[in-house]
């Protein structure tokens, strides 16, 4: 027998509250398809893999994000943030603040993106071809 001291995590149960419309339609594709990926990353156990994403989320950081320098001062390669506009695990305001704070990075917004509109076909070649073609994706 289990006993559950908290509650568990909304995203980590699919609950449909925490995510977008399209994140919904992408979960739905991925419930169809084997999930040896998602085994995989939960081998130790969900409450392992909740407890480090936590940590890495609130946990005390040896540096602070803010102060990161341009790896890039030459302009020999560039950092990117791809942000879906209506994703709720990862705020879209936290991510434009940064990008705000720090202009060397290149942020794209995706109007209709969710936490998992990477997954939404298309999107991977996209980012491929702005990160090594320099190409603009049209729908940004």
């Amino acid at each position: 027998m289990t006993q559950r001291w908290f509650p568990s995590s909304a995203a980590a149960m699919h609950h449909p509250e925490i995510f977008s419309k399209h994140d919904m339609e992408v979960l739905q594709k991925m419930m169809a398809m084997p999930r040896t990926i998602e085994n995989k990353s939960r081998q130790q156990g969900i409450y392992e893999s909740i407890h480090r994403d936590l940590l890495v989320a609130f946990g005390t950081w040896e540096f602070d994000p803010m102060n990161v320098t341009n790896p890039f001062p030459q302009n020999e390669g560039s950092v990117h943030i791809w942000q879906g506009r209506e994703d709720r695990l990862v705020l879209v305001e936290l991510q434009r603040y940064i990008a705000k704070k720090l202009p060397w990075i290149k942020y794209h917004e995706v109007p209709e993106g969710g936490h998992m509109f990477v997954m939404v076909d298309g999107w991977t070649d996209r980012i491929l071809k702005a990160l090594l073609l320099g190409e603009e994706p049209l729908d940004v």
